[in-house]
């Protein structure tokens, strides 16, 4: 396992119920209700998504930055989270289209 050199910042979240309950950040920033994918709220996997194409966008930008390659402001990243059954239970796969213009 890799261990971070610094912690430069920790989200902290209490989720309770599972999928069927909620989720609040300790600032209040976040606070949604959860659901499976076929219920009314938000799942998991669109929280999932939403943060790693986020956190992509982050890495082009910090890349780019170093590589003095600038990134457009208008990049944006398309992600799809799958959840599927494995042996043994259940697991999820990704996918990220970047749109670079």
């Amino acid at each position: 396992m890799t261990t971070l050199d610094k912690v430069l910042y920790t989200a902290r979240v209490h989720t309770t119920g599972g999928r069927d309950g909620a989720s609040r950040s300790d600032d209040g920033k976040l606070s949604v209700t959860l659901t499976a994918p076929t219920g009314t709220g938000t799942n998991p996997e669109q929280l999932f998504a939403a943060g790693y194409s986020a956190c992509f966008i982050g890495a082009l930008k910090a890349v780019g930055g170093m590589q003095k390659i600038a990134i457009p402001q208008d990049v944006a990243v398309d992600a799809e989270v799958d959840l599927g059954p494995i042996t043994g239970g259940y697991g999820i796969a990704a996918r990220l289209t970047v749109h670079l213009p």
